[in-house]
């Protein structure tokens, strides 16, 4: 199915027929992904001995138990014993046993009212809950908090059950659990609290146990349980990557309490601890694991961050100092001039100029050269003049509805000269399509489990250079007569996947066929070897709207700037790098017509 951007046609109605086009071919994929996701997920793992096969409602069982061959296959060796213990365990259960704890690991918080636990396809929970309560894997004796109480209870369970000097029916809930703090009560079980309430309660007790074990399979605490549930739905669809045993996200058990240790502090930092408690345990971290390496140095940075906008200007150094961070080196630059240290600062950042990190980088520290050299006294080294911006001035009407983006699109629509709002996603799309198969290469530690919308070390410093041999031959294809060809059949098999750099909802087959038609190959390589330089920043900052002239094969970008507006640093860069390559870009400026 085809769906394209007529002229004049308002943006919503354009984006609700895209997405109408990517629910189609989604659903057209359903049937074979239902079958395709599961064979992904069985690969290479060791088969978990039940009874008899589960019926389809109990998804949720089956992707559970594929989770537990799959960390108990690739992580026997880190497993501590109370692990191993609960893998060997689990699979003695009967299946309504084991589906009532899914269920319950799978749902926020650790406490439930057996009222709640209603699942037709379990039948009586308690009955299921007996031997999970034999094991300790949950319990009717949890202790509960004030705040814990009131938030298994209705409001009017609240007047009904807990000990309130005031029972005014018309109190909001909040300020009855006010009473109820003021009174100090100690933490009692759900029973003892409400013994009047016909209703039992079930606490989880291996929640931290379940979400090592989610670690281990994801490589992170940032997924759960449900990526299962949206891929066998078809809702997310994932590139199919041979996945060895060896492929795993930790490789020793230090590295997962390391990752639990850093997680902790992080959660920490957020909910306002005292940074004193923090930071030194953060500054005496060290891994061997570069993941667990660059989690150190981003939350050094951004405590440094905090410490910088509370004026604890040494503090904030002293953090950059030891961070790895992509943005840390220009901020000491930065925190330096605040100190009044302009000598100490011009060094460093002289010293910093002769390797900079990335685009960014340079831009910053030339700015802060220029500036810390005024301010000494120094001979001010001029910087190559920039290209002359193109610029056109429009005064147009402000629309009802829609961005500004949108209203310069549709002034410069033309039937054979179509506009297209496009920004980040038109280049990145092409780059993700012709490189699919340098980005989604199966390199150790890239990919460890079926659920990887990109390869896991995208923005590490040595992404490109682990792949370079792959990625020049990707790149080599715009040297070869028919890359449109292989760009438009990637489009077609790869469809949907999930992947860093391609927007299916924004790129429909008519939009391709432009682009390709009038984009030159010499143009696409320049953009796609600058992506690769720093892909984490050169993938923003891109022109708004792109104008295609397919009769004559050319085309020009043009960044839109509102009343007000004004370029940012990397659209600055951007255009820079296109008047180096010839690529045209012109920057509209808006004003309307009511002012």
């Amino acid at each position: 199915m085809k769906v394209c951007f007529w002229p004049g046609v308002a943006s919503s109605i354009g984006l609700e027929l895209a997405a109408f086009a990517f629910r189609y071919r989604a659903l057209l994929h359903q049937l074979i992904l239902l079958t395709a996701t599961r064979t992904i997920l069985y690969k290479n793992t060791v088969n978990i001995s039940m009874s008899a096969p589960l019926a389809p409602e109990l998804y949720y069982l089956s992707n559970f138990r594929t989770a537990l061959a799959w960390v108990g296959e690739r992580y026997a060796d880190l497993l501590s014993d109370e692990e191993r213990a609960f893998l060997d365990t689990f699979n003695t259960l009967a299946w309504p046993s084991q589906a009532l704890l899914v269920r319950m690991i799978m749902r926020k918080g650790c406490h439930f009212r057996l009222s709640k636990l209603v699942y037709p396809q379990i039948g009586d929970c308690l009955t299921a809950a007996a031997p999970l309560l034999e094991l300790g894997w949950i319990t009717e004796q949890a202790l509960l908090t004030v705040d814990e109480i009131a938030e298994l209870l209705r409001k009017d369970e609240v007047l009904t059950h807990l000990p309130l000097t005031d029972r005014r029916p018309a109190q909001k809930k909040a300020e009855l659990l006010e009473q109820l703090r003021a009174m100090e009560l100690p933490s009692q079980t759900f029973r003892d609290w409400c013994p009047g309430l016909d209703d039992q309660l079930l606490s989880l007790m291996v929640g931290e146990l379940c979400d090592r074990l989610r670690l281990m399979f994801f490589g992170n605490l940032a997924q759960d349980w449900s990526e299962f549930v949206l891929a066998d739905l078809g809702i997310y669809r994932y590139e199919s990557v041979d996945i060895g045993p060896k492929s795993r996200g930790f490789q020793c058990r230090q590295d997962l309490e390391d990752y639990l240790h850093l997680r902790q502090l992080r959660v920490s930092v957020e909910h306002g601890a005292d940074l004193a408690d923090i930071v030194p345990p953060l500054l005496a971290f060290s891994s061997s694991n570069p993941y667990l390496c660059s989690r150190q140095s981003r939350l050094l940075f951004q405590i440094a961050q905090q410490l910088e906008k509370g004026g604890e200007l040494e503090q904030a150094l002293a953090l950059y100092q030891h961070s790895a961070h992509g943005e840390a080196r220009w901020r000491q630059i930065r925190v330096l001039e605040q100190l009044g240290r302009d000598t100490e600062a011009h060094d460093q950042a002289l010293a910093f100029s002769q390797a900079p990190g990335s685009d960014e980088e340079s831009q910053r520290l030339e700015r802060a050269l220029t500036r810390l050299r005024r301010k000494l006294g120094l001979p001010i080294v001029k910087r190559p003049k920039a290209a002359g911006e193109s610029r056109i001035d429009l005064v147009l009407p402000m629309p009802a509805h829609g961005c500004v983006e949108i209203a310069v699109r549709d002034h410069l629509q033309q039937d054979d000269a179509p506009v297209h709002y496009v920004e980040n996603t038109l280049l990145c799309s092409l780059f993700g399509l012709l490189c699919w198969e340098a980005i989604f290469a199966p390199l150790p530690g890239a990919f460890f489990h079926p659920f990887h919308s990109g390869p896991v070390d995208l923005h590490s410093a040595d992404f490109y250079p682990r792949r370079q041999h792959l990625f020049d031959s990707c790149l080599q294809q715009l040297e070869q007569p028919g890359y449109e060809q292989l760009i438009k059949a990637r489009y077609q098999e790869k469809f949907g996947l999930q992947s860093p750099f391609v927007f299916w909802g924004m790129l429909d087959e008519a939009r391709l066929e432009l682009a390709l038609q009038c984009i030159p190959a010499a143009h696409l390589h320049a953009c796609f070897t600058r992506l690769l330089r720093d892909l984490k920043a050169n993938r923003a900052g891109m022109p708004d709207l792109i104008q295609f002239y397919p009769q004559e094969r050319r085309y020009r970008m043009i960044e839109v700037k509102g009343p007000g507006d004004r370029l940012q640093d990397n659209q600055k860069r951007w255009l820079s790098f296109a008047a180096e390559y010839g690529i045209t870009v012109e920057v509209c400026y808006v004003r309307w017509t009511e002012a």
